[in-house]
């Protein structure tokens, strides 16, 4: 359920950027989650609704675009995915492999009135 106070962090996101911007209503939220950021996007979007109630989101539209894992390997170089069972290099083997996108989230874009 941490969705909830996600959700309530994207609207305090948004109440600031109203202020600072002067727009009163706002039309579409757009977000970019990671595939590996602990948070399920149909929550986050059942949640939304209730914590945006009588703010300048109500209403709004919540897209969220998954962002896929991407690793790199310092062995061989290779940059790419990874099977989630393997955490390892697919090319060399290699274990050592770091995660370069996935556990992003953040507010890409608002489209406001």
């Amino acid at each position: 359920m941490h969705e909830l106070s996600i959700a309530e962090g994207v609207l305090r996101i948004v109440a600031a950027e109203a202020e600072k911007q002067g727009f009163t209503r706002v039309l579409e939220i757009r977000m970019r989650i990671g595939e590996y950021a602990g948070i399920v996007p149909d929550c986050l979007r059942e949640f939304f609704p209730l914590a945006a109630k009588g703010g300048p989101a109500e209403g709004a539209a919540l897209v969220i675009e998954t962002v896929p894992a991407a690793f790199r390997c310092p062995d061989c170089g290779y940059e790419g995915s990874v099977a989630r069972r393997e955490a390892r290099c697919p090319v060399c083997g290699g274990t050592a492999i770091r995660m370069t996108a996935g556990r992003e989230c953040y507010v890409e874009d608002l489209r406001v009135e």
